[in-house]
């Protein structure tokens, strides 16, 4: 199964132009889809989830018309969105329950069977009868997917959904994510860089609703390998010096001290060291390089 997404563009009443002429080919597995906050993540992935219009281009799922054919695509479709709201006096499994009726599974012996599996798959079992008012972060999070994925879907979006965790839900929730992302696609759309090194096959960065970058992680790094270099700077009169003179892709508090890791073909010198690349040097250097509007 592939889902095509072909010049998409959206612009909101205030003016916004949140898509640019999109495009993007996704298949089954972990798909990233990385920026920062605004960048048109949730624009997008809440218009392959059916949630809103786009002004012009199209989306396909292999032959399903995602942007006209809405009812059918919600069928096999699994979403978790940036804020997912619950009943918080609800105990987990009666509204899991009820969204499993909303989501078209009638039969009750059918829904029973797949709300007590889901409930296991993501380790809430034992709280199945405790209020969704009194879950943490993490367990809200896998109950969200859980629900995602009442129904069997095909297409299942997850937009931000390791913000605000802690280290140790997080890891819990990413191994939840990897391991239904084998099958069918998932795509995950984060600011997070560590989420989409850690999961994703392959992956967009977008910015300013546009694709910048459209590869595997591990390409994107191996593109920058012997081109990364870091020097600590002493103060902000050493940084700006080395902004006009070289291609700063990112600075960061180290020991109380600036660094900066700066992007060049070869050894810039002036007391700069090699640097293994990351997917954040790959990402940053990706956002440097855009032209403003």
């Amino acid at each position: 199964m592939t889902l095509k997404i072909s010049n998409v563009s959206k612009t909101y009443p205030n003016g916004v132009r949140a898509l640019k002429n999109l495009s993007l080919s996704i298949g089954a597995n972990m798909f990233g889809l990385l920026g920062p906050n605004g960048a048109g993540k949730s624009t997008l992935m809440r218009t392959v989830a059916t949630l809103q219009d786009a002004d012009s281009g199209e989306i396909w799922l292999d032959d399903l018309d995602v942007l006209q054919r809405k009812d059918q695509v919600r069928r096999i479709l699994g979403y978790l969105p940036q804020e997912f709201g619950v009943y918080p006096k609800m105990p987990a499994i009666d509204m899991l329950d009820h969204l499993a009726v909303m989501k078209g599974i009638l039969n009750r012996g059918e829904r029973k069977d797949a709300v007590e599996s889901l409930l296991r798959q993501t380790n809430l079992w034992e709280y199945r009868k405790k209020k969704l008012g009194t879950f943490s972060g993490g367990m809200k999070q896998r109950f969200g997917i859980a629900q995602a994925l009442l129904g069997n879907p095909q297409l299942i979006i997850v937009d931000e959904p390791t913000a605000g965790l802690d280290p140790s839900e997080r890891n819990r929730f990413l191994n939840l994510l990897s391991s239904i992302g084998r099958n069918v696609i998932v795509i995950l759309s984060t600011h997070i860089v560590e989420d989409v090194r850690e999961l994703c096959s392959r992956m967009a960065i977008i910015h300013n609703g546009e694709v910048l970058v459209e590869a595997p992680p591990s390409e994107a790094v191996d593109a920058l390998r012997g081109r990364m270099w870091r020097k600590s700077l002493a103060n902000e009169a050493e940084l700006a010096a080395v902004q006009k003179s070289l291609q700063v892709v990112s600075t960061h508090l180290l020991g109380g001290a600036t660094e900066a890791r700066i992007y060049a073909e070869s050894d810039p010198g002036d007391g700069f060291k090699a640097v293994e690349a990351s997917l954040e040097d790959a990402y940053f250097l990706a956002l440097s390089r855009q032209k403003p509007n």
